[in-house]
Order: C-alpha cells, then sequence, then structure tokens
C-alpha cells in the first residue's frame, strides 16, 4: 500500500500542472459573455416584436378587474377597479404571442352594461377594424353577468370577418387562483389564430372557443360558460386554439345591421309565460316584446293578440333556448270558410285578422330581445322579421 502510494505520488508530481487563469480574466470573460447575450436577447427581442401581430385590448370592466378588500381570500370584492394597463401587465406571458394595446371603454360592473353600451362598443370596434389594417384582432374583456348578451351584440354588428373575442373571469384578480389571467391569454391567443379569422364574435373561456350566439352562463363559478350542443366550435391547449365548427348563420361581413345611422335601440321587452299567466300589461307599451313560453293560457293569448292588435311585435321563444321546430312564414295561415257563429270562431277570425307573432329558432330569451332591438331598426314587416330570425 506504501509503494502503491507512492509510486502515485511521483506519478502525479511527474504531470504537467493544469493552468488556472487569474480571477480578474475570469471576471472579465464572464461578463463579456453576458453582454454578448443580452445584446443577443434584446436583437432577438426586437426581430420577435416586430414579427408579433397587433391585438387591441378592449377592457369594460367585470370580475376580471375586480379587488377585493382582502385579496387572497374567497371573500366579496369591487368588480371594475384595475385598469386595463393594469389587467395587461398582469399577464406578461401575451407579449409571447402578440402587441397588445389596451384600451379602456369603461370600468363598471357588467349589471351596468346598457344597450347605448352595446352600441358605442360595436361603433369603436367596427371604426378601428375599418381603420387600422394592422390590428390582427380585438379582445374585450368584461363582467360575466352580461357577458353574452354584449358577446351576441358585437356577433350581429361588428362587419368585419378579423376575430373579437370577448372574455371575462369568475374570480376576481386578487383571489385565490384566479382564472382571469389564463382566460385572458386564450383570449389573445384566439384573436391572433388565422383559423379564427371569418367565425364571428367569440367568447374564450376555461380552454373553450364557444360561438357568441350560443355561449350562455349556467352557473357562478369556474367552468360555469358553455354553448349547448351546437355553441362551443373550438378549444385552447397548449398549442394554441385549434377550431372544430364554424358558424354557418349571418354574421360579420354577411350582417345587414350597421349601426352607422343608429344611435339609440328601440324598448323591446322580455316577458315568460307560466301556468295562470294573464300577460303583462304595459304603459305605454314597448316597440316589441318577447315573450319565453312552451305555450299561451287563453289569458295570455289575449293579452299578447291585444298587443299585437295595436302594432307591437310579439316574438316567441322556448325559455330553454333550444327549440328547432321549423318556422313558417307569419302569413301562411288558413284562412276561415265560413263566417264566424261561436266565440270559439270570433276568437279564431280576430287571431288571424291581426299582425301575426314571430318565432325564434334556438335563440335564448334575452338574445332574441337583442335580435329583435336590431330587426325593429330596419323593418316591422312582419315576413321580413321572420326572414331575419330565420336566417340570424
Amino acid at each position: 500500500m506504501i509503494q502503491q502510494s507512492l509510486g502515485l505520488r511521483s506519478l502525479t508530481s511527474a504531470m504537467p500542472a493544469v493552468y488556472r487563469a487569474p480571477r480578474t480574466t475570469v471576471a472579465a470573460l464572464a461578463l463579456l459573455l453576458a453582454t454578448l447575450v443580452l445584446t443577443a436577447s434584446r436583437l432577438a427581442a426586437q426581430v420577435d416584436t416586430a414579427g408579433r401581430p397587433t391585438v387591441l385590448l378592449i377592457a369594460t370592466g367585470g370580475t376580471i378587474a375586480g379587488v377585493q378588500d382582502a385579496p387572497g381570500t374567497l371573500g366579496s370584492y369591487r368588480a371594475g377597479t384595475l385598469s386595463a394597463a393594469q389587467i395587461l401587465a398582469s399577464v406578461p406571458e401575451l407579449a409571447r404571442y402578440a402587441t397588445v394595446e389596451a384600451e379602456q371603454f369603461s370600468n363598471v360592473a357588467s349589471t351596468a352594461i346598457t344597450p347605448a353600451h352595446w352600441v358605442a362598443l360595436a361603433k369603436r370596434i367596427n371604426t378601428v377594424l375599418h381603420e387600422r389594417s394592422d390590428i390582427a384582432g380585438v379582445v374585450v374583456t368584461h363582467g360575466t353577468d352580461r357577458l353574452e348578451e354584449t358577446a351576441f351584440f358585437l356577433y350581429l354588428t361588428v362587419l368585419s370577418e378579423k376575430p373579437v373575442i370577448v372574455v371575462g373571469s369568475q374570480r376576481p384578480a386578487t383571489g385565490i387562483s384566479p382564472d382571469g389571467p389564463i382566460n385572458l391569454l386564450a383570449a389573445v391567443r384566439t384573436a391572433v389564430s388565422p383559423q379564427a379569422v371569418g367565425k364571428g364574435v367569440m367568447v374564450a373561456m376555461d380552454d373553450r372557443i364557444v360561438s357568441a350566439r350560443e355561449v350562455r352562463k349556467l352557473y357562478q363559478r369556474v367552468g360555469g360558460f358553455e354553448g349547448g350542443e351546437m355553441g362551443t366550435i373550438g378549444v385552447i391547449g397548449g398549442d394554441g386554439p385549434e377550431f372544430f365548427f364554424a358558424p354557418v348563420r349571418r354574421h360579420g361581413r354577411t350582417s345587414e345591421f350597421s349601426l352607422a345611422d343608429v344611435d339609440s335601440l328601440p324598448r323591446v321587452e322580455l316577458t315568460f309565460s307560466y301556468p295562470g299567466g294573464t300577460g303583462h300589461q304595459f304603459h305605454p307599451v314597448p316597440d316589441g316584446v318577447v315573450v319565453a313560453t312552451t305555450g299561451f293560457t287563453r289569458a295570455e293569448s289575449a293579452t299578447y293578440l291585444a298587443l299585437r292588435q295595436s302594432g307591437v311585435v310579439v316574438v316567441t321563444t322556448f325559455p330553454s333556448g333550444e327549440n328547432v321546430n321549423a318556422t313558417r312564414s307569419p302569413r301562411a295561415r288558413i284562412e276561415p270558410v265560413k263566417a264566424p257563429v261561436t266565440a270559439a270562431d270570433s276568437a279564431a277570425a280576430a287571431e288571424r285578422a291581426a299582425p301575426p307573432s314571430v318565432t325564434a329558432q334556438h335563440l335564448t330569451p334575452q338574445k332574441v330581445r337583442i335580435l329583435l332591438m336590431l330587426a325593429l331598426t330596419r323593418t316591422t314587416d312582419r315576413d321580413e322579421l321572420q326572414r331575419i330570425f330565420k336566417e340570424y
């Protein structure tokens, strides 16, 4: 063992010494290397920025901009508190996919959104997409209570093929595990996707892409938005958006609902039919009434007949919004072959003489109301209105 150790020591002592550079030289090389890496990164970032698509983020408020009095809890919060710039800054990952510009349209809870807001927002989006060819798409942050209504209005009135994505969150920005940042990232990635072009206004929530025509809020928890049997048209995964379906009803450039000469919308009320119902009385009468019903009581029939006789447009739809029975022309009715001789005959004759009601297919009652508001800016003819409800 001693001989082996001595032999090893002799061998190692005979080996040439390893060169060790002075510490000052190593530090200088490290600094130079770091400088080169930083310069290369900045140059790459400049090139990448030049190649990124541009997205306009329009903030309206809502839970996605909400702040709690006690952050990091499950407690109450104030919707519409964070600004558009603050929301944008909270998701730095957005810069990997787009150059995002922020614009503050409003900052309120969505229950404060009115039809006047819809008109102004749609006009703003149309102006931006018309004037700026560099904008790839628009993302609208919105409170979830009225998100589906705003999205559908934009679906009907944004006359562009470029994507418009409406997004919100069910948890405030300061809550435990907020869903706003991941939803916003998904919305921006969808807005810049070439596959999204021509598919109308969409909602990006919970990794799903849902057509604005079909989207609905089912409950106030994460995952609470869906599109029913026909509305989910794609998903957002690790590789970005992937589409499987596309809307076929009129929207975007094919829509006839220009707002160029529209500053306000007709008054349309929404009512429900129910057992023992007598129908709602209006003073003064509105321009239109949407009734969610599976069938009228006799008293309701009389009430809505009187409204039609007074010139009010009455549209019926299923409460679920799922009815898909074929519609027919309001004028396609069988005329009587004899003079009325009973009360039932008289009621039937009055029904035939009155302006007919209009029926809606596969639309929730609140969306039927929106479509009727827009349709009444174009016409009050019942045949034309029925055409509109069949095409949209």
